[in-house]
């Protein structure tokens, strides 16, 4: 069985074959993995099938994601507090944090920003356009979903690129190929202690903690501000709390959309007719804006840890073990998704797992993430630009993210 969790295996895009053979597995497989801490052989449960996903996701009461958080990897105990967030806690503490930022995140909340995502759009498309195209990574997928976060957050525009610098860093922390000096951007933290054990969480948590004070001293319209004042009964994040929260958006709300706009490009290039099924019927947005999220898969896997002994797809599972769901595999399950394999933006009641399988831990930018991708399908057919593949992408040797590097696309108008 080839190993899941070796990075560079996504280099060449992700093991699909191997995520098949493991769903057609009767029960769950086990999938030998070392304690990164010991070094002891360990390993964990390898979840792949659309409705065990859903279980494991739906049922935190069993399936936690405090014990041993959502890495794939170990930590030590005090590790574990130091990079503790929203997604790696359990009710009730989980069940406070959410309350107190989730009207932030609300469609009410996040639908007046769709004016400047439009324009934002505009302006990197049109000169997408005007050059006949170029790195689409680079032109498009990246600056865009940053560039909005940035506005939503009341971020300078002028700080995108060092934020998507740092985000390109944590990034590289789930592979095995870190380029980053320990004490990069004057970190004096043990990286086991850091986020992706990168010394660019300590610049993102240095400069939200910037932000954040700026932010009560002079309250704005913007995130940050809602961010810094929310309260729920009395109840308000902690400043560890809060930069922990502003790295978790500046990452989940630009490196998820970015790979979904990215992978998603290589999709419509190499399905022209139902880039004009989608052009001819501009009712089926919806479902094309769904169909990109399923087929892309953004984030590749998240871990959880049976709090006590259970039974899986008629496996026995210990308290302890270590339970990986594999997104991949739910979102191409042909028990679920007639002809999975075909990119088909006419599915209906199509319930991908790119934005986890449902229960409290569902992601909170889902319908940002819903709407950017939609301004950018809706102004490419205004403009009538259409996509061809020139070379073969340069991915990301990640498995957690299924992230390209760099695409270079032509852009032919109608």
């Amino acid at each position: 069985m080839i190993d899941l969790t070796t990075p560079d295996l996504y280099l060449e895009d992700i093991p699909y074959d191997t995520l098949d053979q493991l769903r057609r597995t009767p029960g769950l497989v086990w999938h030998d993995y070392p304690n990164t801490i010991t070094g002891e052989p360990r390993g964990f449960w390898a979840v792949t099938r659309h409705a065990d996903i859903q279980y494991v996701s739906r049922h935190p009461e069993i399936f936690s994601s405090a014990i041993g958080h959502s890495n794939l990897w170990d930590l030590e105990a005090d590790a574990l507090e130091a990079r503790r967030s929203l997604i790696d806690s359990d009710a009730p503490d989980h069940t406070r944090l959410r309350r107190v930022v989730s009207k932030a995140f609300t469609p009410k909340s996040l639908d007046k920003w769709e004016g400047a995502t439009r324009d934002i759009t505009a302006h990197l498309l049109d000169e997408f356009a005007v050059r006949g195209g170029g790195d689409w990574v680079d032109l498009v997928a990246a600056p865009l979903p940053i560039n909005v976060i940035l506005a939503i957050l009341g971020v300078p525009r002028a700080d995108a690129d060092f934020l998507v610098e740092l985000s390109n860093y944590l990034v590289e922390g789930t592979g095995d190929r870190p380029s980053l000096a320990p004490d990069a951007y004057g970190n004096v933290t043990e990286l086991r202690l850091l986020p992706f054990a990168s010394p660019a969480s300590h610049a993102l948590f240095e400069y939200g903690g910037r932000i954040g004070a700026e932010r009560r001293a002079d309250p704005r319209d913007d995130l940050v501000t809602q961010l810094v004042f929310a309260e729920i009964d009395g109840e308000k994040l902690s400043e560890r709390e809060f930069r922990t929260f502003f790295q978790l958006i500046v990452f989940g709300g630009n490196e998820t959309t970015r790979t979904a706009l990215s992978q998603g490009a290589i999709a419509w290039a190499n399905n022209p007719e139902q880039w004009q099924l989608l052009v001819d019927n501009p009712g089926l947005l919806d479902g094309a804006v769904e169909e990109t999220l399923r087929w892309t898969t953004p984030l590749l896997h998240m871990r959880r840890t049976a709090a006590v002994d259970t039974e899986l797809a008629g496996t026995p599972i210990k308290a302890g073990d270590k339970v990986v769901m594999w997104y991949a595999g739910a979102n191409f399950d042909p028990e679920f998704f007639p002809r999975p394999d075909q990119f088909d933006i006419t599915r209906t009641d199509n319930l991908h797992q790119s934005f986890g399988g449902g229960g409290h831990h569902f992601c909170l930018g889902a319908y940002l993430a819903r709407m950017e991708i939609r301004v950018v399908l809706e102004q490419m057919i205004e403009r009538g630009i259409r996509l061809e593949q020139r070379s073969q992408p340069t991915r990301i040797a990640s498995n957690f993210v299924h992230g390209i590097a760099s695409l270079e696309m032509s852009a032919t108008q109608a």
